[in-house]
């Protein structure tokens, strides 16, 4: 088991100033950045926490003096190889604690998000290591996130959302944003989780609905949610090493173009939290 920090810095903190503020912005440069754009706009970075311009501008000056961010021309910033260690760590926790809070506490996977939200900059390394060690070194969260490992790495690959797909087309549902709980708690009413196989059998002309048969049942499903759910489709064909997802795209990592995947019975069928209790 990793020793604990004798400094109190928690795992993936960077610099003494890795206070709550610091990691919130590093994880929203990194949600940001990770799957397209090399920057991230002050703009974009104030929609995403929900302040002011101003008060991005002030914080990416101390980002930038403590050397976590990178400032480019045009009120852009990029994070620096520390500054991505700080993003990477915060995610690690933030993971960690949402599956720790769906499978041992039972929390529905439409609340774990926001509850981790706040825990996440609590939590030290080593309760961040006993709660991995405990979920068996979990390789993705409830929502199909993958999880950074102890070494802070992570790999993303390609995926399709269910809305593109085709009437025929099948596949395995693999990840889905937290951002909505709304459209989380509306998949588990409907007993669709994580991991589920599915036909797609009908879709409906002009942006209309489309349904899918999962285990026998159908299932009709407005096209803002199917567009939120990311799937892996019999026909998605990714060589191993192949660039990472389209923009938008949290996938699992796993055995890229395949169905099957290595441990599919403890990583993407073990999120208790995702399925629709009795």
């Amino acid at each position: 088991m990793t020793e604990p920090r004798t400094d109190g810095q928690k795992e993936g903190a960077g610099p003494a100033v890795a206070s709550a503020a610091v990691e919130d912005y590093a994880k929203a440069i990194y949600s940001l950045t990770g799957w397209g754009p090399e920057t991230a706009s002050t703009n974009d970075l104030a929609g995403k926490l929900g302040v002011k311009a101003g008060s991005v501008s002030a914080m990416i000056k101390k980002l930038d003096e403590a050397g976590l961010v990178e400032r480019v021309p045009y009120h852009r910033v990029r994070l620096t190889a520390e500054g991505t260690r700080v993003a990477l760590g915060v995610l690690r926790r933030h993971r960690l604690l949402e599956l720790f809070l769906a499978e041992v506490l039972d929390v529905p996977w439409e609340r774990v998000h926001d509850e981790a939200e706040v825990l996440e900059h609590a939590l030290s390394e080593d309760l961040t290591e006993l709660i991995s060690v405990k979920l068996g070194d979990p390789a993705f969260d409830p929502h199909g996130d993958p999880i950074p490992d102890r070494d802070l790495s992570m790999e993303e690959t390609a995926t399709e959302d269910l809305a593109s797909l085709a009437p025929g087309d099948r596949g395995r549902f693999v990840r889905v944003s937290d951002s909505n709980p709304e459209m989380l708690a509306y998949l588990s009413e409907c007993g669709i989780a994580v991991g589920d196989d599915f036909e797609l059998v009908q879709r409906q002309p002009f942006d209309g609905p489309i349904s899918i048969l999962i285990s026998g049942d159908t299932h009709v499903l407005g096209l803002t949610l199917a567009k939120a759910m990311r799937v892996v489709s019999a026909g998605l064909n990714v060589k191993p090493g192949a660039a990472a997802a389209a923009p938008g795209d949290h996938t699992p990592a796993g055995n890229r173009g395949s169905l099957t995947r290595p441990g599919a019975s403890s990583a993407w069928s073990r999120c208790g939290g995702c399925r629709r209790r009795p």
